[in-house]
């Protein structure tokens, strides 16, 4: 089985309707049908349905290739330098959105949007709008968008917490580029984590509810409502062999949802509590080996230096059960609840200390160590231009490809030391060809909750000297 995010725009279509399961050309393109078995439930699930196709647009992605900077060597042997660059080639994706305010603000999904160059948002009604981006968080995979427009129509939010183990469920989108599709299903599972393994201390936050709900490509950073047309997810993933829906979808629950885009609105970054520990799922071989007398909550593997739970007492070893009275069962449903809160909260933790139960209060705190509030670090902030090497400058130095800082200012490269002229071969151990490739590596590590946001950068002067610069990208 493979994970897939649900952004790829595929020409495909088919209905089934009628009673006895018949394909038929009968059904109309914005139709949800119903099998009998759902009717004999007394369900009737066209209010949700309507009161949620209007709030769902379509997302249509632009992202301008980045390589218009390669020259194909025998086009330029034939017709001299500088002739044989090749046109930038443009690709486009499609994904789905919510509105969430009457002016404009829409959430979906960062990977629908993610390096997008320009952004085409389509409503219900047909009106097309072009879309900004107001501020992503690849941490829960989320993005919030806005358009210029008013008294647009919105959804309800709902309480993700309420829902429960088989209750029905609509999603709502445009897979395959099919607008206003509903298709329905039930909760199969919550806080479910998907991306294999256990937690180690990373800080990407999955609790996602699981449905049988049919999704596709293209539904992507659509609406999961529940029966009464509220809010309850934003459908993000699909386990599948073949691209397509094969029988389970997942959704980011609402109660991470409205954290993530209010952050975002309000400051442009998420503000995200840490509590500093390392932690192990618990299975029967970890019970076992550490001789727990729990089979639910996470098991305590490390505790960091300076962190809140630290200063809280919590000790290796423990097992957390609950957070503020709500129960932990697994580390995905103790990042859910960690992620509902700011810098600077106070919780209550209760921890399971051998045969002792034990509560603990603590006071949480930011990715790098304190409660202040976090502000989102632009590009500029490197203080910088730069330029791309030219073929003469690429022989010169003997390398084969590079950047060059230009126009340094007061910023952070000039505070690590770099100087005018200095040539960055790579980052991070990833080699430097294009600017984009700089604001790429940029992006991703402010956009990270890293404790350490540093540029590690690998250059030389144009005397030939190499030398080697730490650049701290915190706040």
């Amino acid at each position: 089985m493979s994970i897939l995010l649900m952004c790829t725009s595929i020409v495909a279509c088919g209905s089934t309707c009628g009673d006895n399961n018949a394909v038929t050309s009968e059904c109309s393109q914005d139709a949800m049908y119903v099998p009998t078995s759902y009717r004999s439930t007394g369900l009737d699930f066209t209010k949700a349905a309507e009161s949620t196709v209007n709030a769902v647009v379509s997302i249509r992605t632009t992202t301008v290739s980045r390589s218009s900077g390669y020259q194909d060597p025998v086009f330029e042997f034939f017709f001299g330098p500088g002739q044989g660059q090749r046109e930038p080639r443009q690709q486009s994706g499609l994904g789905s959105g919510v509105i969430v305010s009457s002016d404009g603000y829409i959430v979906t999904n960062n990977h629908v949007i993610k390096g997008a160059d320009k952004l085409e948002v389509t409503l219900n009604d047909n009106r097309s709008f072009n879309g900004v981006i107001v501020g992503t968080d690849p941490t829960t995979d989320l993005a919030l968008v806005k358009i210029d427009a008013t008294d647009l129509p919105t959804v309800k939010f709902g309480n993700s917490d309420d829902l429960r183990i088989g209750e029905w469920v609509l999603a709502v989108g445009n897979p395959f580029g099919l607008t206003s599709t509903v298709t329905a299903g039930i909760v199969s599972a919550k806080a479910r984590r998907i991306s294999g393994g256990m937690n180690r201390g990373q800080l990407d936050i999955e609790s996602f509810i699981q449905t049988d709900a049919a999704v596709n490509p293209g539904n992507s950073g659509g609406a999961l409502v529940n029966t009464a047309g509220e809010l309850v997810g934003i459908n993000t993933a699909i386990f599948s062999q073949t691209g397509n829906y094969a029988g389970y979808s997942f959704a980011i629950p609402v109660s991470i949802v409205s954290k993530v885009i209010t952050d975002l609105r309000q400051y442009g970054t998420v503000q995200r509590a840490v509590m500093g520990v390392s932690f192990q799922e618990i299975t029967s071989e970890l019970a076992k080996e550490k001789n727990l007398d729990v089979h639910e909550g996470v098991y305590v593997a490390e505790v960091r230096d300076r962190s809140a739970a630290m200063e809280a007492g919590v000790e290796v070893g423990d097992v957390i059960t609950a957070i503020n009275g709500k129960k932990i069962t697994n580390g995905a449903s103790l990042q859910e609840q960690i992620g509902r809160y700011n810098p600077g909260d106070k919780i209550t933790v209760a921890i399971k200390r051998g045969k002792k139960d034990v509560t603990v209060e603590m006071k949480l705190k930011n990715s790098q160590g304190g409660t202040e509030v976090t502000k989102a670090v632009n590009f500029s902030s490197m203080g910088a231009a730069f330029k791309e090497l030219t073929e003469a400058q690429k022989r010169e130095l003997s390398v084969r490809s590079g950047v060059e800082v230009v126009g340094l200012k007061d910023g952070k490269l000039k505070s690590a030391g770099v100087r005018e002229g200095f040539v960055i071969l790579d980052i991070n151990n990833v080699t430097i060809t294009t600017v984009s490739d700089i604001e790429k590596i940029f992006d991703n590590i402010t956009r990270s909750n890293n404790e350490r946001k540093v540029m590690f950068i690998t250059g030389i002067y144009p005397n030939g000297k190499l030398m080697y610069y730490a650049v701290d990208l915190s706040d």
